[in-house]
């Protein structure tokens, strides 16, 4: 029984896969139960045993783009440091990498945004990982603001946050809009470089 359920979880993530596939090529608007199914090589039966209808697809597919795309996984080389400003900029560093080389993600997961103005559950769950994500980010703040607040003077752990996950989206869309010319270390030091000037 438990070998049947771990080949179902595989056919699963396959046709979710297969999904995702589709998607990318012709948008959610073209994720059709048929199209997923010749994609995945399996029967259009099987989809529908797995996923039920379409509607139940495109959720579980936006399930999937968020765990690509609005999850923070903080790596063991980045949680290693011991000051929470290298912590930090580690982080930024593998999130900016991150995105960079997932521009397909990053498109799915902006037209799910869009589909999120006629799709209440849709906006509600984007906005709810949306704030995760930040969240974390949030805790890295506080403890900058704990080890120099006289560096950080008039600053809140939300905008840090907010600006932190912004440099991170903002590098996303670059990387998709422009994926040859776009480079996560040069777009770094330009922030760097603004940042120092203006202050």
């Amino acid at each position: 029984m438990r070998k049947r359920r771990v080949q179902e979880d595989v056919r699963r993530d396959q046709i979710l896969g297969a999904a995702f596939a589709v998607a990318c090529r012709q948008g959610i608007g073209g994720l059709t139960v048929r199209a997923v199914a010749t994609q995945a090589g399996v029967s259009h039966a099987l989809v529908l045993f797995h996923f039920g209808r379409k509607d139940r697809l495109v959720n579980e597919l936006l399930d999937w783009v968020i765990a690509g795309t609005a999850v923070l996984h903080i790596s063991d080389d980045v949680a290693r440091f011991p000051h929470a400003r290298d912590r930090l900029h580690a982080l930024l560093q593998q999130e900016m990498t991150r995105l960079s080389h997932q521009p397909d993600h990053t498109r799915l997961f902006l037209e799910y945004w869009a589909l999120g103005a006629r799709r209440e559950e849709i906006r509600t769950r984007i906005s709810a990982e949306l704030e995760r994500y930040r969240a974390a980010f949030r805790v890295i703040m506080e403890e900058l603001l704990r080890a120099d607040p006289a560096a950080f003077d008039g600053m809140t752990p939300d905008g840090m946050a907010a600006v932190a996950v912004s440099w991170i989206h903002g590098c996303a869309v670059q990387a998709m809009v422009d994926p040859r010319r776009f480079d996560t270390d040069k777009y770094l030091a330009a922030v760097r470089g603004m940042i120092g000037r203006l202050g």
